[in-house]
């Protein structure tokens, strides 16, 4: 019988957490032991209590639930030192941030710890339940737009009133991925007026669905990975897509940015000079800010005032709806587990040859297995 461990994520940093009270009745009917840390639902009102009456066993003592788990699960990855805590033949999973984490991946690799990093799901309809990028960031597309709106000092939709007709706002949401799907949704049903724009152009007809309008720049030939993220533009394309958004962008009431290049710095998308052309008291979100920004002015963590211009770069977008997400990102885990989980022996089980792990492991057997890491890593070494 395998022990699945659930730890609680730092306050401070994050609202979400791995487990739901209804998650570990499912995960006992696999025959798995689920180790539930303290308090580890209290921002989303769930006591331990909870926990307990859905078959949970509850610790207090962090460093003695790891030294006996086959799995620890979690939103934010463990500390260095807490992975060797873990025995050799655990698996932490987690959103581990792989592209940014080398001294941990080092540490894995030292220690021969397995490592499961849920930002490398593959995007497939195998996959589909586990997919937390792609749940996270359905969420992300929805707080964005409530977060543009709380800062926009008009309203989305058009009013007719005795003292007049109030226009509906003008929204511009660049990059067409699954939060920009969701912001486009999300505007449109509070009356926004949404303009769109992706370098994919197959990407016209999904924003045309939803009602509303896709700018057509003509850039030549753009590719998606498989995975269906849009490749990087060359920089003769990258300045013909800033020429041409430009005037939508003065144009609009609000800006949502969505443009994320996985393991690598987003795009800048709109400029200072951009920004200046703006209607004071216009707001621009900026999804990437953390990761070094779509905008040029925006702070990561923080809103902002740019020549009357207010940029949100906050960044915790889906821990802004936390009980949703925890929800989401539970059942995503959930599958994983499903999936990998032997019902026969009662044992959870890492197989590198796995067709989800082949792409989802970091490590293994101090072995880095996801073929894009284990290139970078090769050349590294070499």
């Amino acid at each position: 019988m395998s022990v699945l461990v659930f730890v609680k994520e730092p306050y401070h940093l994050e609202k979400r957490c791995a487990l739901l009270p209804d998650n570990v009745k499912i995960y006992k009917r696999l025959g798995a032991t689920i180790q539930v840390e303290s308090q580890i639902g209290d921002t989303l009102g769930f006591t331990d209590q909870h926990y307990i009456d859905a078959g949970a066993e509850i610790f207090t003592d962090r460093s003695a639930a790891l030294s006996t788990a086959h799995a620890v699960l979690s939103v934010r990855p463990l500390a260095l030192e807490e992975l060797a805590q873990t025995p050799q033949t655990c698996c932490s999973i987690s959103f581990f941030d792989p592209f940014n984490s080398p001294d941990k991946i080092a540490s894995l690799l030292d220690n021969k710890r397995s490592c499961i990093s849920m930002e490398l799901i593959p995007r497939s309809t195998r996959c589909q339940k586990m997919d937390a990028l792609s749940s996270q960031a359905s969420l992300a597309g929805y707080v964005m737009v409530l977060k543009a709106m709380s800062n926009l000092h008009k309203t989305l939709p058009m009013m007719m009133t005795p003292a007049g007709t109030l226009k509906p706002a003008k929204v511009f949401i660049i990059g067409v991925g699954v939060a920009g799907l969701q912001a486009i949704a999300t505007a449109k049903r509070m009356g926004a007026n949404v303009i769109a724009y992706d370098t994919r152009p197959e990407c016209a007809q999904q924003v045309q669905s939803l009602g509303a309008k896709f700018l057509n720049i003509d850039l030549g030939v753009t590719e998606s990975t498989d995975q269906g993220y849009a490749k990087a533009l060359s920089e003769e394309q990258l300045t013909l897509q800033q020429q041409a958004q430009a005037d939508c962008i003065a144009d609009s009431d609000i800006v949502i940015t969505t443009a994320q290049l996985f393991g690598r710095k987003p795009p800048l998308l709109i400029s200072n000079d951009v920004i200046l052309r703006m209607k004071p008291g216009s707001v621009i979100v900026d999804m990437a800010a953390l990761d070094g920004g779509n905008v040029e002015a925006s702070v990561a963590g923080e809103t902002i005032i740019y020549k009357a211009v207010k940029i949100v770069g906050d960044g915790d977008w889906a821990g802004e709806v936390a009980l949703d997400a925890s929800q989401m990102y539970a059942n995503n885990l959930m599958a994983l587990v499903q999936d990998m989980y032997n019902t026969e022996t009662s044992l959870f089980t890492v197989d590198a040859q796995n067709d989800v792990l082949k792409s989802a492991l970091v490590t293994y057997n101090g072995e880095v297995i996801n073929p894009i890491l284990k290139s970078q890593y090769t050349k590294e070494t070499a």
